[in-house]
């Protein structure tokens, strides 16, 4: 018997998919009436988590944040079996995920992190993409039943905090994607260029392409031999400026960037390599090794 907590989007949409492979499968929310809807799929509702973890084999969370989390599984540890394998789907801090684990294993309860990039259609069709860290027993245990719910199960070593970090690594770069496309479509309107118009550049320009060749250069740290000359990429991002500046359409981000590449051409990086940028976050991480 499985139990679920966390029956939005996501989370119905994996007790869906255990209640198709014939699972039994407990459920409970802080919204009710979100998990009275899978009773018509054959989940067993709860007012109680605690009586809703009871017998449970797994307990599943897709919860809000850290906060959730631990007042969940506080609620429910009068319920929770000692041999039950606690997995946790929400995405959390790294700090508060290393915590949490610590805590419940001096309690004697497993638990695992295992976050998502999926949405709600890929947890009803067990496609997407699921990262899981922790020690390994714990996570050999949950491996064939979190392989079942995914399209693919990326295993990041014994760090219990190592998913979590990956997550939010993985958000933070959705976020810059997504905000470089509003500035994007910013520059467009400031332009006078259609939207869709402006985004048919795509379908010919396709930057994503030269991700693994920046990374390569940004970890090899030397700004030298440069491609496009810090100074120049700052001229260009003091046109984009100017256009939407003539517009009146404000930048949300762009500012932000370009105070950084004043900094670096002020410390003496003008002629050297763009990528320059991640200097700094770089030579920190080799000085913590």
């Amino acid at each position: 018997m499985v139990t679920f907590f966390g029956t939005g989007l996501l989370g119905s949409g994996f007790v869906r998919a255990l209640l198709r492979r014939g699972e039994t499968v407990h459920v409970w929310n802080r919204t009710a009436d979100k998990a009275r809807a899978l009773e018509a799929d054959g989940a067993r509702v709860f007012s109680d988590p605690a009586a809703a973890a009871e017998g449970a084999e797994r307990v599943h969370l897709s919860l809000s944040d850290d906060a959730s989390v631990d007042d969940v599984l506080e609620r429910a540890s009068p319920g929770l079996g000692r041999d039950v394998l606690l997995v946790d789907h929400t995405t959390t801090s790294a700090s508060g995920t290393a915590d949490r684990v610590a805590r419940w294993n001096e309690r004697g309860r497993r638990l695992v992190h295992a976050p998502v990039f999926m949405g709600p259609k890929n947890a009803l069709d067990a496609t997407g993409l699921m990262l899981v860290s922790g020690e390994r027993t714990r996570v050999e245990a949950a491996r064939p039943h979190l392989e079942r719910m995914t399209g693919k199960l990326v295993d990041l070593g014994d760090r219990a905090d190592a998913a979590a970090g990956f997550k939010l690594l993985g958000n933070l770069f959705l976020m810059f994607v997504t905000s470089g496309l509003a500035e994007f479509f910013t520059l467009a309107r400031a332009m006078d260029v259609d939207p869709r118009t402006a985004a048919s550049l795509f379908e010919h320009f396709n930057p994503g392409l030269t991700l693994g060749a920046r990374i390569d250069r940004m970890l090899a740290a030397d700004w030298s031999k440069a491609s496009w000359e810090l100074a120049m990429a700052r001229k260009d991002a003091r046109l984009m400026v100017e256009e939407a500046s003539r517009a009146g359409v404000p930048f949300a981000v762009l500012p932000a960037i370009a105070a950084r590449m004043d900094e670096l051409v002020a410390a003496g990086h003008g002629r050297s390599d763009w990528t320059v940028l991640a200097k700094d976050a770089l030579e920190g991480a080799k000085r913590r090794a």
